[in-house]
């Protein structure tokens, strides 16, 4: 932060759900530094209803330009409306070209962000240097000071989002579903959008919900449209006596209704994807299974979550949408068993915590 603090801050908000929510960690940051700040975040439509969640935020309005569309006059005719608004700061998340362009036709006095798609001309205060700060949370974290007053140290820590969530709504938003939930609730979240390989197979999924509901608990499996299908076939590996407590939620919630799901949920076994960050942020006990991704880059952020990953492979992490070699193991290798016990450790932790 500088000594003249501005008290008018544009946040550019990432296209991600996971990325949307590791952001509150900077807004967190920005927000205890100076109570007083006005903060509006300029975010796709569809997460709007989640930035509702997020307490620090003051104003909300619409990106509604979709990846790849430059829609100039459009672009024009928003910074105008924006430029009324008299921000201070603008602090662009996303790297891309088109992502500094409103800021600038705004005529927002501070641009600031990573240097990224071509748009040195469009910031005015920049960063570069990322290898100090591994972990996307904390180049979030770095935007809260202009970059000549800024050093490594100031991140070290990082505020854990906290999403607001209402775990006593559970109940009345799964009656509308139908389902009655019997005992503890262990939510899955099978999906990643990034590609295969980053999903847990599907039967380790469909183990691990078999070992809980033997227990006596109940299943909740979460999702997007796009992963009712891979919910539903978790569903049906389970022998018939067990899959009637175990219920498909994917496709049927939304953004805040999944979080006040998330909250009331015992325990959450989860990918690498944006759902595990709203877990994390919600404060759910959670195991996150890591293949192709690393956790150098996008943790859990929280302080009740374990992250499993096959230390030993050498073809990991590679980052690719699919395993090059056809064989997967950095996923296919962590057994349902070990994930299983790390969530028993979680909860037992939690329970002397009470």
């Amino acid at each position: 932060m500088t000594a003249d603090k501005p008290k008018r801050i544009l946040v550019v908000a990432p296209s991600w759900i996971g990325d949307m929510v590791m952001a509150q960690s900077l807004l967190i940051r920005i927000r205890r530094e100076d109570p007083s700040v006005h903060i509006t975040v300029f975010a796709p439509a569809w997460c709007l209803p989640l930035l509702e969640r997020m307490p620090q935020i003051d104003r909300t309005v619409a990106n509604v330009f979709g990846h790849g569309q430059l829609r100039l006059a459009e672009r024009r005719k928003c910074a105008r409306e924006l430029a009324e608004d008299r921000y201070d700061l603008a602090l662009v998340l996303p790297h891309s070209l088109k992502s500094a362009l409103i800021p600038f036709m705004a005529k927002i006095p501070l641009r600031r962000g990573w240097l990224g798609e071509m748009r040195y001309i469009l910031l005015n205060q920049r960063y570069r240097d990322k290898k100090p700060m591994p972990h996307l949370v904390a180049q979030y974290n770095a935007l809260a000071w202009d970059p000549r007053d800024f050093s490594p140290d100031l991140v070290a820590e990082c505020p854990n989002p906290q999403l607001t969530a209402h775990p006593e709504a559970a109940p009345e938003i799964l009656a509308r579903f139908g389902i009655s939930s019997e005992g503890p609730a262990l939510g899955l979240c099978p999906g990643a959008e990034y590609g295969p390989a980053k999903r847990w197979p599907e039967t380790h999924f469909a183990r691990a919900a078999a070992i809980w509901i033997r227990r006596g608990g109940s299943v909740h499996i979460f999702g997007g449209p796009k992963d009712k299908p891979v919910a539903e076939a978790i569903r049906a590996v389970l022998p018939g006596e067990l899959r009637e407590r175990c219920h498909v939620v994917a496709g049927l919630t939304t953004l805040p209704e999944v979080a006040d799901l998330l909250s009331a949920c015992r325990g959450v076994i989860t990918n690498d994807s944006g759902l595990m960050h709203v877990a994390a942020a919600v404060g759910t006990p959670l195991v996150a299974v890591y293949g192709s991704s690393t956790t150098d880059y996008t943790p859990p952020l929280s302080d009740r979550a374990v992250a499993l990953y096959l230390k030993d492979l050498s073809c990991r992490p590679c980052f690719k949408r699919q395993c090059p070699l056809g064989h997967a193991r950095c996923l296919a290798d962590i057994s349902p068993e070990r994930v299983m016990e790390a969530l028993d450790g979680l909860l037992g932790r939690a329970e002397d915590a009470r």
